[in-house]
């Protein structure tokens, strides 16, 4: 059968394509981040994690200052800088040839740690009409993101995209868009990343259906990023808590790498490097690491 073929990212000069899927590790410098071992309250524990994540395959760590969901105190610009620019600063002194991503809406923010970072996660859909611009100009990738319009750190209500896979055609609709204005800024189809955004502004039956449609997004022809580490979507489809999700975020990161996604973001680094190297292989696309059995 024959697959999309994963776009290839590349950042700093490093590639990540169908035979090297990219895992994006979290660190998150906020106290009340929905799976707690991903919380980190001091610079040197962050330096610690991210490096056990180097010998556990990741490629890109993400840094974030501020919760998604709408539990928990707002944070404001200042805070959110002082919680992610020590961090990023110490990351590239301990580790300069480590890729580092911005998870933030905030143009603000991001210029604050103009050099430090060679990726900005725009996780809200350019609520910053700014925020693009300091990527382009900042030559770093972008992640275009589709939250069905909601504002930062809006729980979803109501949601209604309509019948059947309506939810598919929207989101390649918004991402598609967003892809356009970021070629028009400056950004190299390479650097522009296209997230469906799983559980914001979406049901579970949405993200079930974006994860079984991902080659749709694939096909727009820049790489595809998949956050899905240990989601409500998940949680629900199985019934379980964040600390119980591990096996079914595994089951939808194996579906989205064979539908041919490039970059996955992931608490469990090691378990999701796996997965990725195995699927690649059997689409052809990684080498055994070895073949000694039946010589």
């Amino acid at each position: 059968m024959t697959q999309p073929t994963p776009v290839p990212l590349i950042l700093r000069g490093q590639r990540f394509d169908a035979g090297r899927p990219a895992v994006m590790g979290i660190v998150n410098r906020t106290p009340d981040s929905f799976y707690a071992p991903a919380r980190h309250t001091d610079v040197g524990s962050v330096i610690t994690r991210a490096a056990a994540m180097v010998d556990e395959g990741v490629s890109i760590v993400d840094v974030g200052g501020v919760r998604a969901g709408q539990q928990g105190d707002w944070v404001d610009e200042a805070t959110e800088i002082d919680r992610v620019r020590p961090v990023l600063t110490a990351l590239r002194d301990a580790m300069p040839g480590l890729l580092t991503s911005l998870d933030t809406w905030r143009a603000e923010v991001a210029d604050a740690c103009r050099g430090l970072v060679d990726l900005v996660n725009d996780t809200w859909q350019g609520a910053d009409p700014e925020l693009l611009g300091i990527a382009a100009r900042d030559g770093v990738g972008y992640v275009v993101s589709h939250t069905g319009g909601l504002a930062p750190r809006t729980d979803p209500v109501g949601i209604d995209y309509g019948p059947g896979d309506a939810v598919v055609d929207d989101v390649v609709r918004v991402l598609s868009d967003g892809a356009t204005r970021a070629l028009a800024a400056g950004l190299a189809p390479e650097q522009i990343l296209l997230d469906p955004t799983l559980d914001f502004g979406k049901t579970t039956l949405n993200s079930l259906a974006l994860v079984a449609h991902t080659g749709r997004i694939v096909g727009l022809g820049h790489p595809v990023l998949q956050a899905i580490s240990r989601k409500d979507f998940v949680g629900e489809t199985l019934d379980l808590p964040v600390d119980e999700r591990l096996e079914g975020s595994l089951a939808a990161t194996a579906v989205s790498a064979w539908e041919g996604a490039t970059v996955f973001r992931a608490h469990d680094v090691r378990a999701t490097r796996r997965v990725l190297d195995m699927v690649a292989s059997i689409r052809g696309d990684r080498p055994p690491s070895r073949t000694d059995r039946g010589r």
